[in-house]
């Protein structure tokens, strides 16, 4: 029952997402004015803003000026509502699945902006940093860098101090490195290799989940985006400047350390290990 409560929810955070997708890149208000159609202007009514059900009703049209209404609208809701039965069947209805439900919900809204708009909100990579951070002391984080820089000092502070450290030494450390990266290879190579969008959004995962699984992000992130890349340029003849939206990548491989990056994590330390 908890999981299906879960989704409908999910579904109508979707219907939200998708304002903040369609309105977050041109700088435009997600609070007024109410739901339009992009194409005719028109007010929609909230009975023709049902999350999906209206989708199916009006055929993927508007019922102003039949214009066909993006595919992305019912996508986003349904994923984000999969998401989020996913992670309460998983983990049950507590904290800790609340702030993975927020957090796939920023990965979902960056994913679609940057994949259509080359573009990652401020709202969500900043102010997720944010509330990153402020959440850490209290859903504690997996010690990484912390964990070494307090072993050497012989400090045994309280796990939220641990915690709270990991969070803002993650996102100084992988915001401050990545800049510096894109920083000299456009001194280079005089090309954006990673924008200030990228750079903000790593540091953002990093204030979330520390800096193991932010790692895990950006090796799988990084190893797509580069087969993605390769095989675009081989088979459509593009020039190797040819730019990938890889916040998107970055996204789905946060969305996937959700829920695997623990396990997948654990078994790589055994193996080194033995």
């Amino acid at each position: 029952m908890i999981v299906a409560i879960s989704s409908l929810f999910g579904l109508l955070v979707g219907s939200f997402l998708n304002v903040c997708i369609h309105r977050w890149p041109p700088e435009e208000s997600v609070v007024s004015p109410r739901s339009y159609c992009p194409n005719c202007k028109q007010g929609i009514a909230w009975f023709d803003n049902i999350p999906l059900l209206s989708y199916v009703l009006l055929r993927g049209r508007c019922r102003n000026c039949h214009e066909r209404i993006s595919m992305r609208y019912p996508i986003v809701e349904l994923l984000n509502a999969a998401l989020y039965a996913l992670i309460v069947g998983r983990d049950g209805l507590t904290f800790e699945s609340a702030k993975m439900m927020l957090f796939v919900s920023m990965m979902v809204v960056l994913f679609f902006t940057d994949l259509a708009e080359y573009i990652l909100p401020d709202e969500i990579t900043i102010g997720g940093t944010i509330i990153g951070i402020a959440l850490s002391p209290f859903l504690l984080l997996n010690e990484g860098m912390s964990g070494i820089i307090f072993f050497f000092l012989r400090k045994d502070p309280e796990p939220w101090v641990r915690s709270l450290t990991e969070s803002c030494l993650g996102a100084i450390l992988f915001g401050g490195v990545l800049f510096l990266v894109g920083e000299i290879y456009y001194r280079m190579r005089d090309v954006d290799g990673l924008g200030l969008g990228d750079v903000k959004m790593v540091a953002m995962i990093a204030a979330f989940w520390g800096i193991p699984h932010t790692m895990f992000v950006l090796i799988v992130g990084s190893l797509v985006a580069a087969v993605t890349g390769v095989t675009l340029i081989v088979v459509t003849k593009k020039d190797w400047k040819y730019a990938l939206p890889f916040g998107s990548y970055l996204a789905a491989a946060a969305v996937i350390a959700v829920f695997w990056s623990h396990g997948i994590l654990v078994w790589y330390w055994d193996l080194v290990i033995g």
